[in-house]
């Protein structure tokens, strides 16, 4: 059975500068990949071409088997996104963004979906509210929640932990890590907190200048490169790649 995901030598240039280079790696079934780097390492542009926003230049897509190329509507139909940076239209209510949501993926049963959603990721006070005018973390609630609406087979996360609370941000994390252990879906995760890295990942890449640098269990990743810490050698990959082998 093929990976959720598979990625084949994948790059991404803007004029001169290459954002991806020639990167391969694959999202396994009940899995939760963490994508690492700093700033610019690449990891939103690969999101970006994972949800066929941005066009690889070369490379390779799939999900499920099928490619994103020539099969972009059913593999598009299983994969769903949250990032800050990406907030829905704040001008609909909560229960308004997830109708259209649902409607656009083509979710059966739309209404009774969206009242699980809203009682899982308690949102009942917040139903008849402008998204526009909730405070950034109910507002990544309610992002993860649409995010959820068509139970996709992938589920990209684009720090979706980065505007809530410690107890928020644990039981979004508990909510993500039940939803990879069920069923088929896997899941790609970028983030800075490498707490929470090491909390909900089974398996991290390191990306730096657009390349894959280093890969494994965030657990042990680090003592295997003479570290004592995820972040320590979060900081390395940042600051020194060439220490760890990038050429």
């Amino acid at each position: 059975m093929p990976g959720v995901l598979s990625i084949r030598n994948l790059r991404k240039a803007y004029g001169e500068t290459v954002a991806v280079d020639g990167i391969s790696f694959e999202v396994g079934h009940n899995e939760i990949l963490g994508l690492l780097g700093p700033n610019g390492a690449g990891k939103t542009t690969t999101i970006s071409m994972v949800l066929g926003v941005l066009h690889p230049d070369s490379g390779s897509i799939q999900l499920e088997g099928k490619s994103l190329a020539t099969h972009r509507s059913t593999a598009l139909a299983r994969t769903n996104f949250a990032a800050v940076y990406a907030p829905l239209p704040g001008n609909l209510t909560v229960q308004q963004n997830l109708r259209v949501f649902g409607l656009l993926y083509g979710v059966k049963n739309v209404s009774d979906r969206i009242n699980q959603l809203i009682h899982e990721f308690d949102l009942e006070r917040l139903r008849h509210m402008k998204c526009g005018a909730l405070s950034s973390g109910e507002q990544t609630r309610v992002a993860l929640a649409k995010a959820m609406i068509n139970r996709p087979h992938l589920l990209l996360l684009d720090e979706p932990t980065a505007s809530l609370d410690p107890s928020a941000a644990r039981e979004i994390r508990a909510r993500i890590v039940k939803f990879a252990a069920q069923g088929t879906g896997g899941v790609l995760w970028t983030s800075h907190n490498m707490y929470e890295v090491q909390e909900v990942c089974d398996r991290v890449l390191f990306l730096s200048r657009g390349r894959i640098l280093l890969g494994g269990n965030p657990k042990t990743l680090p003592g295997e490169h003479g570290k004592q810490t995820l972040e320590e050698l979060f900081i390395t990959v940042a600051r020194e790649p060439l220490t760890l082998g990038l050429s």
